[in-house]
């Protein structure tokens, strides 16, 4: 089994550095590609109620014979969910799928036009305090978004999960989550592939005799990110584990940081707004 490192959240909670994502799988085929997940060796699984599968991450937990708390799982409150009622609904509903409280529950989107992150924050320290997660922090704020919450929250978020790959930093707002205790998380680490032919990367890859996935992996573990590839396949769920034997120099490292191009592949959070039906 591979020792993933795991960091620690400004409340005491560990989280491990490498989990898996079920972005986009599908409903019916969510158990079966957790498991295979499990077996492979992560422990550490981020969902959302947005993805619609939190009862297929749950029935994997329940039928892969590992303990609940050798499991660290990650939701994120859904943008349709954040008036009070609902919210309190949803919490419910996400404990119930995933078999019991979360790990990390963030908040999935600011949605800064609507306004209302502030008191949905508040309830998310509810929803702690009640301990329906152990943890809860933010998805996707920008630092502005931080700044107007910090000022308000009695609890620190323990993480703000965002876009970040190679063509994406995110320096100053990676700054400024780690200055606040806040740990960032990087979703999209290998920006939904778009960095897999890069001739940097390729050239890297052929150095440290290992694949451009495995080289961007280990770019985000040496800089302290939080990461959770995804893949259907088993073959390559194994092999974005396997990047703990191996590190990369600083001049290695430098030639990854040169390819930022503050290309985003996914929506803007100052300006995504969406609430699903």
């Amino acid at each position: 089994m591979t020792a993933i490192p795991t960091i620690l959240l400004n409340n005491g909670v560990t989280i491990p550095q490498l989990g898996f994502g079920v972005f986009q799988v599908e409903p019916d085929a969510t158990t079966r590609i957790v498991l295979e997940a499990l077996e492979v060796g992560y422990r550490h699984i981020d969902t959302a109620q947005m993805y619609g599968n939190e009862a297929g991450v749950g029935a994997a937990i329940a039928a892969s014979g590992i303990a609940r708390d050798e499991i660290f799982v990650t939701s994120k409150l859904n943008n349709n969910a954040h008036a009070p009622d609902a919210a309190r609904a949803a919490t419910e509903r996400s404990v119930e799928a995933l078999g019991g409280p979360m790990d990390l529950y963030l908040i999935h989107w600011p949605m800064p036009a609507v306004g209302s992150y502030v008191d949905t924050w508040r309830l998310m320290e509810e929803f702690y305090a009640a301990g329906a997660s152990r943890a809860i922090g933010v998805s996707n704020f920008q630092i502005a978004h931080l700044e107007r919450l910090l000022a308000a929250a009695d609890v620190v978020p323990a993480a703000n999960q965002i876009e970040v790959h190679p063509y994406l930093r995110q320096d100053s707002l990676r700054a400024f989550n780690e200055q606040n205790g806040i740990v960032t998380q990087a979703w999209s680490p290998i920006g939904q592939g778009d960095v897999l032919q890069d001739h940097v990367l390729v050239e890297l890859a052929a150095q440290t005799g290992r694949s451009v996935a495995q080289v961007v992996l280990r770019w985000h573990i040496q800089r302290g990110d939080v990461i959770f590839p995804k893949s259907n396949h088993r073959g390559r769920m194994a092999e974005n584990l396997d990047i703990f034997d191996f590190q990369l120099t600083a001049e290695q490292m430098a030639r990854i940081d040169g390819l930022n191009r503050d290309t985003r592949r996914g929506p803007d959070p100052d300006e995504f707004n969406l609430i699903p039906d």
